[in-house]
């Protein structure tokens, strides 16, 4: 059964953090990585039902066929009833290893079919995205104060902040980690650090203390190269031109493994909006590689690391149950989400699935949504995070825990 808290077990817990915090010095909680899958992801199509006949039916051109079954695409089985796209594969090993869960039928209660609207909604943490103006990440980060000073608390790799992100103090849009590095130039020699650090070593108070941490980091940034770094444990990343969140992800290893600081990482992958064509390999077939060879990729560089970083994937919607004429499909409701930890009781498809009779689809057409997007953010920001704010995190809803952490 979920898990839900009281109002009273919340403010508990939040005036004696203790609680929730790591045995570890210095340690609050996870580093959480959110990937938002832009687009409407179609979770029918990269976590296929096998076990429900409807879906073969609605999907005759587009279905994925189970491993043992015929067709032109053979998935790969999880559990005998749900598989993965083929092109998923590479997360398969992580779900057997027990570090890679997945929600099925997960979503928000707006039904709105507009990316924008249901972007919006997500992103901010609501069930209405016009009722509040601020991200629920950043509503995380201002909330709770973990003394990191670290201009790389939170981040995100892009051109601007997402709206998750919108009005958090401490957040900043980079495209690559190396903008956080300074020219070796005349304004900034060895000379001119080692004066400026002898200044902020001497003096006292707080903007002291943001000057050395400052220091620290920028001498800790000058190490990190993404061209010269080498992955563990055997990690291949696809080369940043060809797979851009592989690239980010590569630079978020290189900041877990340097200890910059990095509490919050947001990053990106957009073009799943596949309304016709959707079998085409350079399209969402091609979106569904990236994503799993980069999750794979970073999940593998990590090692032990991974023990303290919880990764969420995320989108905005589902799509419709039925194919269209255009071998495609269009805005619906309903989708998946992917949740990879070191402490993620994964190895399990979570979540109560509606089946895909026609009499249970929304408007006849849509996967109804079964369990709340918060129900599965709220639980990794109290038990994997450390912050039992959930009431100013998810304001006027109280989570329901499906039991994802361990």
């Amino acid at each position: 059964m979920p898990e839900t808290y009281t109002r009273r077990e919340l403010l508990t817990a939040r005036s004696n953090r203790k609680l929730v915090f790591s045995d570890e010095a210095q340690r609050v909680g996870d580093v959480f990585i959110l990937i938002f899958l832009r687009g409407g992801m179609d979770g029918l199509h990269v976590v296929p039902p096998f076990g429900d006949s409807d879906y073969y039916n609605a999907r005759p051109n587009l279905k994925v066929n189970a491993p043992d079954g015929s067709g032109q695409i053979r998935g790969v089985d999880l559990d005998g009833f749900f598989g993965l796209h083929p092109n998923a594969e590479p997360l398969k090993k992580h779900f057997d290893a027990g570090r890679l869960a997945i929600v099925h039928a997960s979503g928000s209660p707006d039904a709105s079919r507009s990316h924008f609207e249901a972007m919006q909604t997500m992103e901010r943490g609501v069930a209405d995205g016009n009722t509040i103006a601020s991200g629920w990440l950043a509503r995380h980060l201002n909330d709770f104060s973990t003394g990191n000073t670290s201009p790389m608390r939170a981040i995100a790799i892009g051109d601007v902040l997402p709206k998750s992100l919108g009005g958090a103090l401490q957040a900043t849009a980079v495209r690559t980690i190396g903008e956080f590095r300074l020219d070796d130039s005349l304004v900034w020699s060895s000379a001119f650090r080692a004066t400026l650090t002898s200044l902020y070593d001497r003096a006292e108070g707080p903007i002291a203390e943001a000057g050395r941490d400052t220091m620290e980091l920028l001498k800790k940034l000058d190490k990190l190269s993404p061209e010269t770094y080498q992955p563990e444990n055997g990690a291949v990343y696809p080369e940043r031109s060809q797979n851009g969140l592989a690239g980010g992800l590569k630079e978020i290893a290189q900041l877990i493994k340097e200890g910059a600081g990095l509490e919050v990482a947001v990053l990106e992958l957009g073009g799943w909006d596949a309304h016709h064509g959707q079998i085409s390999v350079p399209f969402f077939d091609g979106l569904i590689t990236q994503l799993s060879t980069a999750v794979d990729a970073f999940a593998t560089d990590l090692g032990d690391h991974l023990d303290r970083v919880t990764l969420v994937a995320m989108s905005e919607f589902g799509r419709c149950v039925r194919e269209n004429r255009s071998l495609g499909t269009d805005h619906g409701r309903a989708t998946a989400m992917f949740i990879l930890g070191g402490h993620i009781a994964g190895g399990k498809v979570y979540g109560k699935w509606p089946t895909l009779a026609r009499d249970q689809l929304v408007k006849a057409r849509d996967v109804r949504v079964t369990t709340d997007y918060r129900d599965i953010l709220g639980e990794i920001v109290l038990k994997r995070i450390g912050n039992p704010a959930l009431e100013t995190v998810f304001p006027g809803y109280e989570p329901r825990f499906l039991g994802l952490t361990v």
